[in-house]
């Protein structure tokens, strides 16, 4: 088949990103043949079809113009759809796969392959159709007063504290309605049950979003054995994610080892507040350094905050037999049982201090089991074969 692949970045910049380069190469191993959309980007990988690539649209509204390319932008391009028609011209593309692509390249991509009658799959990475701020997220907490009312993002300033930015995402919302959207799209992809509930919860009939885990890759499934008495975070340092209610309980527990695996705006902060001999700040780490560190820890800690919906780090902890702890919020639920983890009470300090104690004292996990059972649910040639049932139920 010839699949086209969308998504507004193409780097490895996020879980969105990391996710659809990783099936761009799960489909090239099972000989289809298969182009990418996306804006123009100075880190973008390289590809066959950047010359279709639309400019990408800086959000400085100090800059002369930008406040009107702002506006105009997520809800209507010449330039988009003008690449984009080209671009469907030029590869014929027997499917269309979208991924994250708001405000940047917009669902009227979507529209102009409707037209044409190519089928779309669009896989959802957050919650971006139902909350014009993507989060559910109110000052820090969840929120989803938008299910009901979409002119809340606007109420409360959701979208970066800006009224600017909150009034193109109700905009925005108003355009791209959900009859549009079912109308456009043949099938909806959802990483998670809980990101498939909200989204019925918000009047989107079910039959049209199918529910599929993302997957990691193949020889990731490696695990070790030997572990050291120390547990990780892995992940983004940003408010939502619950690193410090975690560096919070972790202040409890001076004997044992706290890894922090990743960067973010709140790393200087946190690195400043946090100072202890049991919490080392790594920063970023390539996955060759990450999949040592993960795999010789006791456990990893998902702290999250907010509705997560299919945490890739979940899924390479369990691949390198590693347990989760993990917030009992969004979709982390589904990917951990008695077997690979405990769940505690998000936000809830005291409950995360509780269960780092037991996941400490607890000697005999499995870890080769733990690895098995998820290369059984999350392994790519599962989720291939899933993903082409899907791509036949038009």
């Amino acid at each position: 088949m010839r699949i086209l692949l969308v998504n507004k970045f193409y780097y490895p910049r996020g879980g969105d990103c990391i996710h659809m380069i990783a099936v761009k190469k799960l489909l090239e191993e099972h000989g289809h043949q298969v182009g990418v959309f996306t804006m123009q980007h100075p880190d973008n990988l390289a590809g066959e079809y950047s010359s279709f690539w639309p400019s990408m649209v800086e959000y400085s509204f100090k800059k002369p113009g930008s406040f009107k390319e702002a506006l105009l932008r997520p809800i209507y391009s010449g330039e988009v759809k003008q690449k984009w028609n080209a671009l469907l011209d030029d590869f014929q593309p027997d499917i269309v796969h979208l991924h994250n692509i708001h405000t940047q390249l917009s669902p009227a991509i979507a529209e102009e392959a409707w037209k044409r009658s190519i089928p779309i799959y669009w896989t959802l990475h957050d919650y971006k159709l139902i909350c014009p701020s993507y989060s559910f997220l109110q000052d820090g907490k969840v929120c989803e007063a938008c299910i009901a009312d979409k002119k809340s993002v606007v109420r409360h300033l959701c979208i970066k504290g800006s009224l600017t930015g909150s009034f193109i995402g109700y905009l925005e919302a108003l355009k791209w309605s959900r009859k549009k959207m079912e109308k456009f799209t043949t099938v909806f992809i959802s990483p998670s049950q809980f990101l498939k509930n909200k989204m019925e919860e918000a009047g989107y009939a079910g039959k049209g979003i199918k529910q599929l885990y993302n997957f990691a890759d193949t020889d990731k499934f490696i695990p070790q054995i030997i572990k050291e008495p120390c547990y990780v975070y892995l992940g983004r340092l940003s408010n939502e994610k619950g690193v410090e209610t975690l560096l919070k309980a972790a202040s409890f527990h001076p004997d044992f080892q706290l890894k922090i695996i990743g960067d973010g705006p709140l790393r200087p902060y946190l690195e400043n507040r946090y100072r202890a001999e049991n919490i080392e700040f790594m920063g970023y780490r390539q996955w060759e350094e990450i999949k040592t560190l993960l795999g010789k820890a006791r456990f990893m800690v998902i702290p999250s905050e907010w509705y997560e919906n299919n945490p890739l780090s979940i899924l390479e902890s369990l691949a390198v037999g590693t347990p989760v702890l993990g917030a009992a919020i969004g979709g982390i639920p589904e990917l951990i049982n008695a077997e690979n983890g405990r769940l505690f009470k998000a936000r809830d300090i005291n409950d995360l201090s509780i269960k780092l104690n037991e996941m400490m004292s607890i000697s005999d996990w499995n870890y080769q089991q733990i690895s098995d059972e998820a290369k059984m649910r999350f392994s790519a040639e599962n989720y291939y074969k899933e993903l082409l049932n899907i791509y036949s139920s038009k």
